[in-house]
């Protein structure tokens, strides 16, 4: 067969051109995604309890919220932690990864409406906040001083100030969550992230 090619070069560079322009033209209509989806969406709950303990965070938020939300459109599983130093329930729930976030994160605060009447009233002052969210950061911000110059505290503040809140202003931006004295993690159930440290202030550390 390479001998037929060899002999016949004009044969072997018009099948050569045919298969290129079939394979231009075929791909455009192949069902390949540049960004596939390969984190489950999730949404996350948080309710405040003054000066409750984890049993009772349990008992009066969590078990009511997790009632109404079991069964909900195209979920995996839930998982609710307290805490109580601060009287705080938060609830995370794990979708499928073909689904919607946006309609994931809607079916959340209509099965959070409906518990809304079961919870103690100091609670439903404070509010339930629902927002989407992810338990994998997407990326992780370090901050340190390479001289010394200044301390964990000093750099704590500077990207609170500087990093953590001008993040969530850029299009598709993940959500934040400052988690150390010098670094802050950011995830996100979308797959696209801007690159927004180069309008970032640079010190000199």
């Amino acid at each position: 067969m390479s001998k037929f090619f060899i002999n016949r070069p004009i044969v072997a560079m018009v099948i050569a051109i045919l298969t290129v322009i079939i394979g231009a033209i075929t791909i455009l209509g192949l069902p390949i995604s540049q960004f596939p989806n390969i984190v489950p969406p999730e949404t996350k709950l948080q309710a405040t309890f003054v000066g409750s303990d984890a049993e009772t965070l349990a008992q009066s938020v969590a078990t009511p919220i997790e009632e109404q939300m079991s069964g909900v459109d195209n979920m995996n599983y839930m998982y609710s932690v307290n805490a109580t130093a601060n009287g705080q329930m938060t609830m995370i729930v794990d979708f499928g990864v073909q689904t919607d976030p946006n309609t994931d994160l809607i079916l959340s605060q209509i099965r959070e409406t409906q518990a809304a009447s079961q919870l103690p009233s100091s609670v439903t002052q404070y509010g339930v906040t629902v927002q989407k969210s992810t338990s994998a950061p997407l990326m992780i911000v370090a901050l340190y001083s390479p001289h010394g110059t200044h301390d964990a505290k000093f750099l704590a503040n500077y990207e609170y100030i500087n990093i953590n809140d001008p993040l969530p202003a850029f299009r598709e931006s993940p959500a934040c969550r400052f988690s150390a004295p010098d670094s802050t993690r950011c995830g996100s159930g979308s797959n696209r992230t801007s690159s927004p440290t180069s309008a970032l202030p640079h010190p000199t550390l």
